[in-house]
């Protein structure tokens, strides 16, 4: 097996560990650990070889991108946009059913929670972003757009030595942020952006159902897999992840993510995990403020 450490993963910033997760969605030879150290980083391997060279065999151009069942227009079925009609989602559902990428859509939106005016709720990982980018597959091709150069960037951002783009990427990632006292733009780096849009595959999100009462807000109503109720916080729910120590495939974290519980300590050491994060939310300077950011506090 060969194994590559990668600095610039580290399991305590979430769209690391989203983007060492989509490593092993992007290319199904990767399998993914973390070391043990007091900050654990990712480390990619794989039985075929160079798990790097693997991932630039699989990484996506812009072609494949536009044919996610997430792009506004698709195979003539109901065009997506930010707001998205009940109607328009199920027929793109039913589109999309046998489709390899249909994930992108079950971790983006549901119709098991609907509001007052008829349209879906949006996943935790999907936060309304600023400006007229606003569709999550919008941000994704934007900041797929800016790696001009895979096979450099990747291994750069893998060895945390990449620089970063000016783009707000996929809306969450509390590094793109600058000082609260300068107008500064978001920065984000661009590899680990469009990796972490391939680890939202292991974290559908669902809904209350119909029979519930309907509610505006997705933080409500829609519920992703790995955000849990928070008992004495301000935050509804928080994100919870994970660090293990034994090579998994994305099979193998799967099965891991349903097996593991924040709550039962004591059953970590058995399945492998020895750190573990909850999410922490950006604060907004006041009511109009539409920054989303995800930080971390370990547990």
């Amino acid at each position: 097996m060969t194994e590559v450490t990668c600095p610039g993963l580290l399991a305590s910033w979430v769209n690391a560990w989203l983007a060492a997760v989509g490593a092993t969605i992007l290319d199904e030879r990767v399998r993914l650990h973390w070391t043990t150290d007091a900050e654990p980083v990712a480390v990619l391997s794989s039985d075929d070889g160079d798990p790097v060279a693997a991932l630039l065999e699989s990484w996506p151009d812009a072609g494949s991108l536009s044919e996610l069942p997430i792009a506004e227009d698709w195979r003539g079925a109901a065009r997506l946009q930010r707001r998205v009609p009940v109607e328009a989602f199920t027929t793109r559902a039913r589109a999309a059913r046998s489709h390899e990428h249909s994930w992108t859509l079950s971790s983006t939106v549901t119709d098991l929670s609907v509001d007052e005016r008829g349209e879906v709720a949006h996943a935790p990982f999907d936060p309304a972003g600023p400006g007229t980018i606003k569709w999550l597959h919008h941000r994704l091709s934007k900041v797929h757009g800016h790696i001009d150069d895979p096979a450099a960037r990747l291994r750069e951002s893998l060895a945390g030595e990449a620089d970063r783009v000016r783009d707000n990427g996929l809306g969450f990632d509390q590094t793109r942020l600058g000082s609260l006292q300068d107008a500064t733009d978001p920065w984000v780096d661009a590899v680990v952006e469009v990796l972490a849009f391939f680890g939202l595959a292991l974290l559908p999100v669902r809904g209350r159902g119909a029979d519930r009462q309907l509610d505006r807000s997705a933080d409500v109503s829609a519920r992703q897999r790995g955000w849990l109720e928070v008992a004495g916080s301000r935050e509804r729910r928080s994100f919870h992840w994970p660090a293990w120590s034994q090579p998994l495939d994305s099979d193998g974290i799967d099965a891991l993510l349903d097996a593991w519980s924040p709550e039962r300590r004591g059953g970590w050491a058995r399945l492998g995990v020895h750190a573990t994060w909850r999410s922490v939310q950006f604060e907004r300077r006041s009511s109009a403020d539409s920054t989303r950011a995800i930080g971390a506090a370990r547990l």
